[in-house]
């Protein structure tokens, strides 16, 4: 699958979940309860993107995304 596939905000969407997800993972995190409902949040943006209509929501596809916005916040990182 080619990467560009994805659009801008879908990516986005996805390194934020990241990022919540790792801040919420960090030992004695802060706020505890916004990052919670941030990443309950940003869990169903992804799942009904309207891009998923276009082109089927395999398993694949979804690890593909996650892998692209791994990278995506290691660039912005950086």
């Amino acid at each position: 699958m080619d990467v560009t596939d994805f659009p801008d905000d879908l990516v986005q969407t996805q390194a934020a979940w990241n990022a919540t997800y790792q801040a919420l993972a960090a030992p004695r995190p802060r706020d505890t309860t916004t990052l919670r409902r941030r990443l309950l949040l940003l869990s169903v943006r992804p799942w009904w993107h309207p891009y998923w209509e276009t082109v089927p929501s395999l398993p694949a596809t979804r690890s593909e995304l996650r892998h692209l916005a791994r990278a995506h916040g290691t660039v912005r990182a950086a």
